[in-house]
């Protein structure tokens, strides 16, 4: 029996699911490219990318392809057994990056899980029982676990949930001299966001990153990259950490992995591999048939030299409209970033203002998001049309101009 679908609107939010969050009035019911459209039929030029998730917008019909070939095969098999599209996804993983194994999850918050956790159950095994602290960085984000909310260094999002994990500490993001205060040898892993994305999209020097790798190798902890916010293709490159030239030991990757599907992964090396034994971590829908199909299909189509390089080019688009729009009303101190995630600092006056900012975004037509407490965040999709880039920036103008 097939129901028909009601009309339910955001009262509905309020009514029936828990107030987690608060969406704006308007629901999105379609989306195609870089379009969204609502209830009403207004349209919306999306430059929030579902927070960085779909990198080939919505709808990809490549995409809606593959998802409706492997839905007629097979859904989920648990993690009893393996599955074609998984396996076809581990190795194209394996052969674009530093990794030799991958481990998929759901999300970038199980991703981290995973990673913390082998990272301490790693130097459990190699090194000392004690040595199980890991280093991370005031106003980063890597999920909303109890564990990795709380090697999270934002306070807000990990207080009043009782006791927190033990063996987690915070140094300031790109002071190297703050982590190698408290770094020793019972320091079992390092892990940072090559892009803090929460925390405002602020980039980690190249001198930083390097260091750091330096110090993990003095005192034999791990290296574990966060890139949920920037793997594949963000920035202009599949991993962000290439444009580093420095190795991680582990890598979590998530959101544009799907391209609104959710998946997942963490990807590690041989030598920490060996450490691992059936039934230490699981997780019963990682590695999903239609998830597996779906990243492989995102990555075939993301990992070539015209949409890497696509990237830049938007980027250099979006750039040149911001400018313009900030000579006109002088409300950025700055555009940081990397790629296409992209954070425009307001000026302090205007900071209290940034929600109304968005507001009036809404009421023109275009969707951006928050980074932080002064930041508007731009993570389009890779493949944005320089048409849509400029029509979301000519409403942008209009919402500014009445805002």
């Amino acid at each position: 029996m097939i129901l028909k679908n009601t009309l339910v609107t955001r009262n509905s939010f309020n009514n029936f699911i828990l107030p987690f969050y608060n969406p704006p009035s308007f629901i999105p019911i379609k989306g195609k490219g870089s379009r969204i459209w609502d209830q009403q039929g207004k349209e919306y030029v999306d430059f929030s990318g579902g927070i960085a998730v779909t990198s080939l917008g919505h709808c990809h019909p490549l995409l809606n392809k593959v998802l409706n070939y492997q839905s007629k095969k097979i859904w989920h098999t648990s993690n009893i057994f393996t599955n074609e599209p998984a396996l076809r996804l581990a190795k194209k993983l394996v052969l674009s990056s530093f990794a030799s194994h991958v481990f998929f999850a759901n999300s970038g918050a199980e991703a981290n899980e995973a990673a913390f956790k082998l990272a301490r159950y790693y130097a459990t095994k190699k090194y000392d029982v004690k040595k199980n602290n890991i280093i991370s960085f005031y106003n980063s984000f890597h999920g909303r676990t109890l564990f990795t909310v709380s090697v999270g260094g934002q306070s807000k999002y990990s207080d009043f949930f009782g006791p927190k994990p033990l063996g987690i500490q915070h140094a300031e993001f790109n002071k190297i001299e703050t982590v190698k205060n408290i770094i020793n040898k019972n320091t079992c892993a390092i892990v940072l966001e090559l892009i803090q994305g929460e925390g405002g999209i602020i980039p980690a020097s190249k001198s930083f990153v390097r260091e750091l790798r330096c110090l993990c190798n003095k005192y034999n902890a791990l290296l574990i990259f966060d890139e949920v916010q920037t793997g594949i293709g963000r920035t202009g490159k599949l991993f962000a950490y290439e444009h580093y030239g420095i190795e991680p030991d582990i890598l979590t990757i998530a959101k544009s992995l799907g391209s609104g599907f959710p998946i997942s992964a963490m990807l590690t090396t041989s030598k920490i591999q060996s450490v691992i034994t059936p039934g230490i971590h699981g997780t019963t829908y990682g590695g999903n048939p239609l998830a597996c199909a779906i990243a492989e299909a995102t990555i075939n189509i993301i990992n070539t030299k015209n949409i890497l390089s696509g990237v830049k080019q938007k980027l250099k688009r979006i750039l040149f409209e911001l400018n313009i729009i900030n000579k006109r009303f002088k409300l950025f101190t700055e555009i940081r970033g990397m790629g296409l995630l992209i954070g425009i600092v307001l000026e302090s006056k205007f900071v209290k203002k940034i929600h109304d900012i968005l507001h009036f975004s809404f009421l023109e037509g275009v969707i951006f998001l928050t980074a932080g407490k002064n930041v508007i965040r731009m993570a389009p999709s890779l493949i944005i049309s320089e048409s849509d880039i400029v029509e979301g920036m000519n409403r942008f103008y209009r919402a500014l101009k009445k805002f």
